[in-house]
């Protein structure tokens, strides 16, 4: 397949596997509390990663591991942490409105501090996708008075946001020395090991042993595609084009959520929904126009 090719379809797979997991969590936060579903899903993740890494004798790299487990701070424990708890306190739709649209503006702008350009298309790409996302998302919106637990929800998702921001740039600078393989194996276990205190706050983990198959199916779900392959592709998609415009990934997530409630959970979306999908469309394209020469993406041979 060719490289203008497989970059958009790789990217486009993230972005499926990233809208399932928002069902997915939806479901399996209907059953089971919040940071133990996140920590067991990360202990999964890990396993798994460190599975695969000995099954391809994957080099872990060389260098300071710093930007790789400070990755694994903010991208696995900070972000999941923060999120979850917030989709317990505030509807889904606030956070897909607000994690999809903000991730990409705070990524390119982080990422301007380490030599990305932020081109003035891509700045209107931004803003153009960003108003896709929230028509898609308003457009869905019951009109539910807004409470005081439901803004903290919403500030929580926010702070999720700018910590996913960060995991992404903090990704670009060790995939100069590591592969994207290497880089989830090593980050991964960090981010289970800070969130497997937190789920002793909830339940202990006593009610673990009690979940249905719906939820552990939800679970290994969130695992295996929410995070093992999605988290490796991404990062591969990051090395190719540049964190800001990878980043934008998530400004297809709505739409493709959108689809899946339409097939999975029989939902029927307005008029003004699949406008705004169209809108998001035109704005990731217009933000990645000329990519090769708008973005500065690490050389192929760098990990």
């Amino acid at each position: 397949m060719p490289r203008s090719l497989l970059t958009p379809v790789a990217a486009f797979c993230v972005a499926l596997a990233w809208s399932g997991s928002w069902i997915t969590g939806k479901l399996a936060l209907a059953s089971a509390p919040p940071l133990e579903i996140s920590a067991v899903r990360f202990i999964i993740a890990a396993i798994v990663l460190a599975a695969i890494a000995i099954a391809t004798r994957t080099d872990l790299g060389r260098g300071s591991l710093w930007p790789v487990v400070l990755a694994g701070v903010f991208g696995y424990f900070a972000y999941n942490a923060l999120v979850f708890v917030g989709l317990t306190m505030a509807p889904a739709s606030d956070g897909a409105l607000i994690v999809p649209t903000t991730i990409p503006v705070l990524t390119a702008l982080a990422a301007s501090f380490i030599g990305e350009r932020l081109t003035t298309t891509k700045l209107i790409g931004f803003a153009l996708a960003s108003i896709g996302a929230a028509l898609v998302i308003l457009a869905g919106q019951t009109g539910d008075e807004v409470s005081s637990r439901r803004l903290v929800g919403d500030l929580l998702m926010l702070l999720g946001a700018c910590c996913w921001a960060v995991y992404t740039v903090l990704g670009t600078i060790a995939l100069r020395t590591r592969s994207p393989l290497a880089i989830v194996t090593i980050a991964a276990p960090v981010g289970a090991a800070l969130l497997i205190p937190l789920g002793f706050f909830e339940t202990g983990y006593a009610d673990v042993a009690g979940w249905s198959t719906a939820v552990w199916l939800n679970v290994l779900y969130l695992a295996l595609a929410g995070s093992v392959a999605s988290f490796i592709v991404f990062y591969w998609v990051v090395r190719r084009v540049g964190a800001g415009v990878a980043a934008m990934t998530s400004y297809l997530v709505p739409v493709l959520t959108l689809a899946m409630a339409v097939v999975f959970l029989g939902d029927r979306p307005q008029a003004l929904q699949l406008v705004g999908g169209v809108v998001i469309l035109a704005g990731v394209r217009l933000a990645t126009w000329r990519l090769t020469q708008d973005s500065q993406p690490i050389p192929e041979g760098a990990a």
